[in-house]
């Protein structure tokens, strides 16, 4: 069937690849697909689940450029618009416009008339990409309208600008990969790369092991690209040699509160202290997830979730900056954690690009690259980069259409739960067979988001064991907080 992601790493370990992928977030799943587009034919070995670490923790917004041009770094400015534009397009039943609301009290840069100049820039930059509203500044009178609890004394305004909300990240991502499998991409989950596989200094493919059977196969391919996230710099140590540029781990966490949002539109904030940072807080299914709180990563990939007394102080930046939510610990249902790049070791200063590494070129194994990222918005801009870096531009991309899938078939499945059981499970069914689901938590948590919205029924879990009792119940990606994006 078109688009069906089959797990058989027997049957894929006996054919030939031009391209291994390590690493099934979204660089990897971007990478997979981008190649296919070019008429490649790449095998995705991930050692968990599909986008179980970095890319399920993401703060499910896809930024524009406007952080970008206050670094005066256009070319990443102009990538974010012009990807986000993508996902707007190719994805707009699970992309939508986001308005993003920044109160301006005069502090610093947060002067009406410097927004007002920023936001003229940007829309500059996004000439010939347009796909939201124009941003503007808002007089105090049109800011308490748009947020009824913003803090009146001092207010001046506020900047409205448009980025795009994905509060289905992880469907987002098998969308993706399924439309990779659909070009003919072979995409393995819980799969782990161990060994490169390599003669006379030249890559020859790559071995992996089954993390469900133990059992090792070997997938041959001209070409090897790292694309393990947080862990890509030891996965180079491991094939070639340590390259510190490639990812230098920082701390960084995003919480999700039990309460209602203060607004529709995701909300720019911070503390009146100066060189605050802005948090985001973004209306999630009805409630509120905040984010992104950055912290150094003294003990380095080892070191575990954040303190609580990290936890503590970011719940005191967000009251502070909204006076009135008295926010505390028990608000917090959940926190993503996990590891950004930064650009020293031992501080939170977060890389602000991607690194492509060309291991050949520098004496290591012909045909092993190592890829590096910082956003969610601009992976696939990035694969593309890689996909130039590694065969020329002698591979234009094709066109392609997406094919036909469950998008949504799984927000049918609490609609019909009560009501007709057989339609509930041929809705599982589908799912379980047609994405590689290999257990409970794969579905709950990443093929949809029965496990985590807050208004799902809480017997949900029982329910699918009812319907499906051959899914493991157990927790095959256990330590489901990874690492959030910047995003």
């Amino acid at each position: 069937m078109v688009g069906v992601i089959e797990r058989d790493p027997a049957g894929a370990a006996g054919r030939h690849y031009d391209l291994a992928v390590i690493g099934g977030g979204i660089y990897g799943i971007s990478l997979a697909l981008e190649a296919t587009r070019r008429g490649l034919r790449p095998v995705l070995l991930e050692r968990r689940d599909f986008g179980s670490g970095t890319t399920w923790n993401n703060l499910r917004i896809l930024h524009g450029g406007l952080r970008h041009l206050q670094r005066l770094d256009l070319r990443s400015a102009r990538d974010s618009v012009r990807e986000r534009r993508w996902y707007l397009r190719t994805f707009p039943e699970l992309v939508r416009p986001l308005a993003c609301v920044m109160p301006l009290y005069g502090r610093g840069l947060r002067r009406p008339a410097v927004l007002r100049a920023a936001l003229l820039a940007s829309e500059a930059l996004s000439a010939g990409l347009r796909s939201l509203p124009p941003g503007r500044v808002l007089s105090a009178g049109e800011t308490a309208a748009r947020f009824p609890g913003v803090e009146t004394d001092g207010l001046r305004g506020a900047a409205l600008w448009y980025d795009a909300a994905m509060p289905d990240s992880p469907r987002l991502l098998i969308e993706m990969a399924r439309w990779a499998s659909a070009g003919g991409a072979t995409l393995l989950n819980y799969l782990e790369a161990t060994d490169l596989v390599q003669h006379g200094g030249r890559v020859k493919g790559v071995r992996g092991t089954d993390s469900l059977t133990g059992d090792s196969w070997e997938f041959r391919a001209g070409v090897v690209v790292n694309c393990a996230g947080p862990w890509c710099r030891e996965l180079a140590a491991r094939f070639d040699r340590d390259i510190e540029e490639l990812f230098r781990p920082s701390l960084a966490f995003n919480v999700l509160l039990d309460r209602a949002p203060l607004a529709d539109a995701a909300l720019a904030v911070e503390p009146p202290q100066p060189g605050s940072r802005t948090c985001f807080v973004v209306p999630w299914k009805g409630r509120m997830l905040a984010g992104t709180y950055h912290a150094p990563r003294p003990g380095g990939m080892a070191a575990g979730p954040p303190e609580r007394e990290w936890i503590r102080r970011f719940l005191e930046d967000l009251n502070e900056a909204l006076p009135g939510l008295e926010l505390g610990e028990p608000d917090v249902t959940r926190v993503f954690w996990g590891l950004l790049p930064a650009t020293e070791a031992g501080t939170c200063r977060l890389a602000l690009r991607e690194e492509i590494r060309d291991h050949g070129g520098a004496g290591g194994p012909a045909g092993l690259f190592s890829v590096s990222g910082v956003k969610f918005t601009t992976a696939r801009r990035v694969a593309e980069r890689a996909l130039e870096r590694i065969y020329g531009s002698s591979r234009p991309a094709e066109p392609s259409v997406r094919p036909p899938s469950p998008a949504l078939l799984w927000r049918e499945f609490e609609n019909v739960l009560g009501s007709d059981p057989e339609a509930a499970r041929l809705i599982v069914d589908r799912l379980v067979e047609e994405e590689a689901v290999m257990g409970l938590d794969d579905l709950l948590l990443r093929r949809t988001d029965w496990g985590l919205h807050p208004g799902a029924p809480p017997d949900i879990p029982a329910r699918i064991r009812e319907l499906r009792p051959q899914i493991p119940d157990r927790e095959v990606a256990p330590g489901l907080a990874g690492s959030p994006t910047d995003d």
